[in-house]
């Protein structure tokens, strides 16, 4: 292989290129943005003047994936692991409080924790486990766990609609499963909540991009892909708007682009065509006075907002399965997320702070069992050409650690 030209820039074309120039391969990165980091980013907001990321990512310590990318870019200083292991929440129809702290190891985590939701016991959680270990590829969480049940309310609800970014009882059970496994059933070690103080872009994208001009990686911002020519049976040529592009023999492509580029570009039949929103608020507080900070975060039940996280004056709230919310104006939406906020963070003031709304349409496929199908794998038509990106089957749901392990798994391909 001579040179690698990987299309696009966000997490999975990041980690392509990064597998492949440790390779010692020759790699031109290329994107239509002006910048790297898709849509996991930070950037300065001129109204609340403080870093906020695009939308708030919670990484445990089993996205191993991630982790590493972060450590091959030098950047393991930049971010925090809350240990012991806890996740707090609270419901807001009751006021109850609790936190789930997974066990110390994988036979304690299969068979108790330190602290697991009221009313939920070791049998009911050791039952859901096996029956979503046992689900079939078509199944959905609400044909394989209890609804009706506490359990499911209290852990398997907030969890699946976190990790799947739908309803979740419509969500694909064998994502969620690939979640619980490679965390909460690999024990506390895995399951350790991983914050980034000070940006998403300062602790993985930053470092990630430097690390490949370090090595020689030729970045090329503002350079969107139009057309991949093909004979027999490779890529040969890739037309850019501002560059003409021929393949030599021993050259390969990553093509790492959102799930509608590369369909049109590679005339896919048949690919993931149905997206899930991701709202985001963030509210510039008063002072700092709200979460713990050795845990600034809180699951939420019984309201609207799902998940806050705090960060000095900052609460950024995340709303999964967003596409109910596309509609709502900022100035209602805001105000309704903002009772709850106040609530969890015991702060008493009416109106809602200075805020900003950030809407990402298209965050994730939507992840039901029946688009889950439609995922395909890094191979393509072209034997010089693997895809990458969160939306391929990677055996995990459409998340960073997901793309993440796309851009490996591309690299891979062509690496033989």
């Amino acid at each position: 292989m001579t040179r690698v030209h990987v299309v696009g820039a966000g997490i999975a074309g990041l980690a392509a290129a990064e597998r492949l120039s440790a390779a010692g391969k020759r790699v031109v990165l290329h994107d239509s943005a002006k910048r790297a980091g898709g849509r996991c980013r930070s950037y300065h907001d001129a109204h609340l003047d403080r870093v906020i990321d695009n939308g708030s990512h919670l990484i445990l310590t089993g996205n191993r994936t991630v982790l590493d990318l972060i450590a091959a870019a030098g950047a393991r200083d930049r971010i925090r692991e809350i240990r012991p292991a806890r996740f707090p929440f609270l419901d807001l129809a009751t006021g109850a409080r609790w936190q789930l702290a997974p066990a110390a190891t994988r036979l304690g985590a299969l068979l108790g924790y330190s602290a697991l939701p009221p009313e939920v016991g070791l049998v009911a959680l050791a039952r859901d486990m096996a029956r979503l270990a046992l689900a079939k590829p078509g199944a959905s969480v609400g044909e394989v766990l209890d609804t009706r049940r506490p359990a499911y309310r209290r852990l398997w609800e907030p969890l699946a609609l976190a990790a799947l970014n739908v309803a979740a009882e419509t969500g694909t059970a064998r994502g969620l499963w690939a979640v619980v496994r490679e965390t909460l059933v690999a024990g506390e070690a895995a399951s350790r909540p991983v914050l980034a103080p000070g940006g998403l872009s300062h602790a993985l994208i930053e470092p990630l991009a430097g690390l490949l001009q370090t090595r020689g990686v030729d970045i090329r911002f503002a350079s969107r892909l139009r057309t991949i020519e093909g004979a027999d049976g490779r890529a040969s040529h890739l037309r850019f708007t501002d560059d003409d592009v021929a393949l030599d023999p021993g050259d390969a492509v990553v093509l790492a682009a959102p799930p509608a580029v590369a369909a049109d570009l590679m005339a896919m039949s048949s690919y993931p065509d149905a997206f899930s929103a991701i709202v985001n608020l963030h509210y510039r507080l008063p002072d700092a006075r709200g979460l713990d900070p050795d845990v600034p975060f809180v699951g939420l039940l019984g309201g609207t907002a799902e998940w806050i996280f705090q960060r000095g004056d900052v609460a950024s709230i995340t709303l999964s399965d967003g596409n109910r919310f596309l509609e709502q104006d900022d100035e209602t939406l805001a105000g309704t997320i903002w009772r709850d906020v106040a609530r969890a963070l015991g702060r008493t003031e009416a109106a809602p702070p200075p805020y900003r709304i950030v809407k990402e349409r298209r965050a994730t496929i939507v992840q039901t069992p029946a688009m889950e199908a439609r995922r395909p794998g890094p191979r393509t038509r072209f034997d010089n050409l693997a895809l990458a990106g969160d939306w391929t089957d990677t055996g995990v749901p459409a998340t960073i650690e997901g793309a993440a392990r796309s851009g490996r798994r591309a690299a891979d391909l062509l690496l033989g």
